[in-house]
């Protein structure tokens, strides 16, 4: 069946808001619009090119009383209790409803459609928890207010996918919309005053491509969260490297995702699938079609037929144009074959639905394929050659997978990795979903009970402090000569210890062949240890990439056996290392004796979570089911902290490994003696070699050496102001998760963080060390 023409809208309502407001919209600030005077304007345009209405930009003024408002809205809104927050989120579902037709009519005449349906859905479902925050999430805190910042290429639900759950969680929220999404998301927060949200709770500025950068660096701000394209993703993220905020990444709108079809599939629907998802005027995402050789021409026959009178799709401008053409060129000269609905318009910005088979999978259409209706063919023989072929995408962002065998499905959905997964179907989104990015496509989670803590952070846990960016060249941060401390009346002889590092299960030296000392706190030489760098951090990571991949095959059950091993290695230890201890920082012998027991139970902590970690099915409104589960980040660096130099590491090792991830660890630069002693625990625990790494060194220098290493997928920090400038600046590109700390900034007894055994801290490393990937089953 062939689908029919859409019934032309006359957008009468959202036309007649507009009328009320001059069709010149200003900026939403204190539960109010504000027009001030002697400001640029931007013009909003329909899909005709017609002027819809001007948009006023803001200027520093405008952003700093925004931000000002923002701060009081944000103690009037967090010190309501959870259930009057959840009445006001249900009352704005009401009246969302009520206006319905105004909400869907702007958005479409704006450009950027959404259904007020889902909207409604998504305050419903986050008014839930904000009835259930104190009850089930009792230690932890909003973390103040929030900038969310949402490019003009992205759908109008992508703002909201954060505005409700911050809100919800008692947090203000700073929105910078594009230009096309300004008009409904004023609109929506003129609604959100009118259902009961106290002024200054939610906030509308918009302005150039700079608004969003000077929002976030105001100091009333406590955390940005970006949705867009993953090149200005970057340029943001280094944009805000030294202001002290946490920055998470949406860059779903560059993703790549792959359209896996078996040969069990049902053929016609899979086909349908991928003319719905391809060839879409705006599209979630860019699909790549991996189509397996045996049901090849039935596929390829199918597309014919179906792209047979599908008319030209229209690109947002002629230079896109030239993209596409330029990739279908190259896709031709490398011996690719075209199916089109029709033949391409000599000009214009109009291109019709076409299909390049015959790729190879290195080439340029199928790696990066331009925005547009164009898809890549590939093909693969066997499932475990489709899941490989699926997972060389740079991006994870998701997959649809389509088969007629359920174990198949379900085997295919672990083996990809990707954050949301659906069989039989694709695109398929629900506030109870978890969407989780990987790799390039972002460090967000949103969506379900993980989209909640980006907003949230541990009331006992210190925060990274906000403070402006130091003076930094980053291209030789790190790369100065190592400080070799040595002092003047020591003679190198009188030392008798010289310590190893630990790579690939086993002890060793440093590529350098240098040595630094390890002094005690009265400046006297207890050892000296090895002068890691560049080539210690590549033998590690090689190491970990060999031994990763069993260590994920090991049960949960076998994972919690051996760290029960690795505790009972320590519990061996337990005097020498108390000595160690004592010797390294000037501690008494019962401090020492009592940070050594507390590393051995935390150990064991962690052993017990092993087959503990959750994982559910949402429940969903609509038929069908759906798996969520947490899995490993992959390698994750870990530069300690100098505070309880064991007992820091072992929480932190053992939040990594539970989990299933590979660790190389960076053990203090002033107090690194407890972390290489613990290396003889590691030796005699049955954790396989490579696993876990201890390079001992400058911390500029690994770090350096860490940040620039592709394969890193993570990096937990704890150290100088400018070295967490330097991480949030060097790991956009390729994109790491990083949980920055800094030490210089911290106040009161940092050593008390480690030591208390409150169970939001666990839960904080332990999210630090998954991301989430939900799969959806239709099941009618």
């Amino acid at each position: 069946m062939e689908y029919g023409a859409s019934s032309p809208s006359s957008a009468a309502t959202a036309r007649a808001w507009l009328e009320q407001k001059s069709s010149s919209l200003g900026l939403f600030i204190d539960g109010n619009f504000v027009c001030p005077e002697k400001r640029e304007t931007l013009t909003v345009t329909d899909s005709t090119g017609g002027a819809v209405c001007s948009i006023i930009c803001a200027e520093d003024e405008d952003i700093s009383s925004c931000a000002s408002s923002a701060s009081g809205g944000f103690k009037a809104w967090s010190e309501l209790s959870g259930h009057s927050r959840a009445k006001v989120l249900l009352r704005l579902a009401s009246t969302l409803q009520r206006y319905t037709q105004c909400v869907s009519e702007l958005c479409e005449v704006c450009q950027s459609p959404c259904s007020p349906a889902v909207l409604i859905r998504l305050a419903q479902y986050c008014s839930g928890w904000a009835q259930l925050r104190d009850t089930l999430l009792p230690e932890w805190a909003p973390r103040g207010v929030g900038a969310v910042v949402v490019s003009d290429d992205c759908f109008f639900y992508s703002i909201w996918i954060k505005v409700f759950p911050a809100l919800a969680m008692g947090n203000a929220v700073v929105v910078v919309p594009g230009v096309k999404l300004a008009p409904a998301a004023l609109l929506l927060a003129q609604l959100g005053v009118e259902a009961g949200l106290p002024a200054g709770a939610l906030n509308v500025v918009i302005g150039d491509g700079t608004v969003g950068v000077r929002v976030a660096q105001n100091k009333h701000i406590s955390f940005l969260t970006y949705s867009g394209k993953q090149q200005d993703g970057e340029v943001l993220a280094k944009q805000m490297a030294g202001w002290g905020l946490p920055v998470s990444l949406s860059l779903s709108l560059s993703a790549v995702c792959p359209f896996i079809i078996f040969e069990s599939a049902d053929i016609d629907s899979a086909v349908d699938g991928v003319i719905e998802a391809a060839f879409k005027k705006k599209k979630d995402w860019q699909w790549v079609l991996c189509v397996q050789e045996s049901v090849l021409d039935s596929v390829v026959s199918r597309l014919k037929l179906r792209m047979t009178g599908m008319k030209c799709v229209p690109l947002v401008s002629e230079s896109e144009r030239g993209e596409v053409d330029a990739v279908v060129k190259e896709a031709l000269q490398q011996g690719a074959t075209l199916v089109q609905s029709c033949s391409p318009p000599a000009s214009g910005s109009m291109f019709p639905p076409t299909v390049l088979c015959g790729l190879a999978p290195a080439s340029s259409a199928a790696v990066t394929p331009p925005p547009g209706p164009l898809l890549p063919l590939l093909t693969f023989r066997s499932a475990a050659e489709g899941a490989a072929l699926a997972n060389r995408t740079p991006h994870g962002q998701a997959a649809s997978i389509w088969t007629e065998d359920l174990t198949l499905a379900l085997e295919t959905a672990k083996s990809v990795s990707a954050g949301s997964i659906w069989v039989n179907s694709h695109s398929v989104t629900d506030p109870s979903l978890t969407q989780c990015g990987r790799r390039d496509s972002g460090n967000c989670t949103d969506g379900g009970r993980e989209g909640l803590y980006q907003f949230l952070r541990p009331s006992l846990s210190p925060s990274l402090p906000r403070s402006t960016p130091s003076s930094l060249e980053y291209s030789t941060f790190g790369s100065g000569a190592s400080t070799f401390m040595i002092p003047e009346a020591c003679s190198v002889s009188s030392v008798s210890r010289s310590c190893s590092q630990f790579v690939g299960g086993k002890q060793c030296k440093a590529d350098s062949g240098c040595s630094r000392a390890v002094q005690a706190p009265g400046g006297a030489v207890l050892a000296y240890c090895p002068d890691g760098g560049r080539k210690d951090v590549r033998n590690a990571v090689e190491a970990a990439l060999k031994v990763h991949p069993g260590w994920l095959k090991k049960s949960p059950a076998a994972r919690a056996l051996s760290l029960f091993s690795l505790s009972d290695s320590l519990e061996k230890k337990k005097r020498d290392m108390a000595a160690s201890i004592q010797a390294q920082t000037g501690l008494s012998v019962e401090e020492a004796e009592k940070e050594v027991e507390l590393s051995i139970s935390r150990l064991s902590d962690w052993a017990a979570r092993c087959d503990k970690l959750r994982g559910e099915m949402p429940l969903l409104p609509q038929t069908g089911c759906a798996l969520s589960a947490s899995e490993p980040v992959g390698i994750v660096a870990v530069v300690l902290p100098d505070a309880k130099p064991l007992l820091s590491l072992v929480s932190l090792l053992g939040a990594a490994i539970s989990t299933g991830n590979a660790v190389i660890l960076v053990p203090s630069e002033k107090y690194p003696l407890p972390a290489l002693d613990f290396i003889q625990v590691l030796q005699a625990s049955d954790l396989p070699a490579g696993l876990v790494s201890v390079i001992t060194g400058g911390k500029n220098q690994l770090t350096q050496a860490l940040a620039n290493h592709s394969e890193i997928q993570a990096i937990w920090y704890w150290g100088s102001k400018e070295g967490c400038q330097f991480l949030q600046y060097t790991c956009c590109s390729p994109l790491k998760r990083l949980w920055l700390h800094c030490e210089e900034e911290e106040d009161g007894d940092v050593g008390r963080y480690w030591s208390l055994s409150s169970p939001s801290l666990q839960e904080e490393m332990w999210r630090e060390a998954v991301v989430w990937k939900s799969v959806w089953i239709p099941t009618a």
